[in-house]
């Protein structure tokens, strides 16, 4: 029997399964779970892992202090401690504000950061304004420019009062540009 056909093995029905289909069915049927188990859990953890790196600067209002301190139109420096998280990161950062209160009881809050060059700047009572020591930019008590090479006004941060209590949020602003833009 060289080279005879071999007599085919088929049972009586007609019916064949080929060797090792089975197997391999559930070869890849195990792959298949376990890869989309896989994708599964790996989208979540590497989201987790990467996503603070996109994530912008969170910013928070921060308890400044009571309103009913603050002078009318008078601008008074205001400290604080603040918590700046930035992706993993968490410091601590002691900030300043300069706060006037209107005689109508509003609050207008600037940064204490100089647009010219991004110095910081204080209140001269005696000449009322803001002076800036660094190339002479003065600001009147709305925060408009009065003098010197300052691009634009003082910029303005976000202020609301709650249960009596100035809340403010902190910015930072590039220098030295006409527009205020937020960094």
């Amino acid at each position: 029997m060289s080279h005879q056909e071999e007599p085919d093995h088929r049972p009586e029905g007609g019916f064949s399964t080929p060797v090792g289909s089975r197997r391999t069915f559930f070869h890849w049927v195990t792959v298949a779970a376990a890869a989309v188990v896989g994708v599964g859990l790996a989208v979540p953890l590497l989201g987790s892992l990467i996503s603070p790196a996109f994530m912008r600067r969170r910013r928070a209002w921060v308890d400044v202090g009571p309103v009913d301190e603050l002078p009318a139109g008078r601008p008074t420096q205001l400290d604080h401690v603040t918590t700046v998280r930035d992706g993993w990161q968490e410091a601590t950062s002691h900030k300043a504000v300069w706060a006037v209160k209107q005689p109508q009881g509003d609050v207008t809050v600037f940064s204490p950061i100089c647009t010219h060059l991004g110095c910081g700047y204080r209140w001269d009572d005696a000449e009322k304004k803001f002076l800036c020591p660094c190339h002479g930019s003065s600001f009147d008590v709305k925060g408009d420019v009065l003098g010197g090479p300052a691009p634009r006004p003082l910029d303005r941060l976000p202020a609301k009062v709650e249960g009596g209590r100035l809340l403010v949020m902190y910015k930072d602003f590039k220098s030295g540009l006409r527009d205020s833009v937020e960094l």
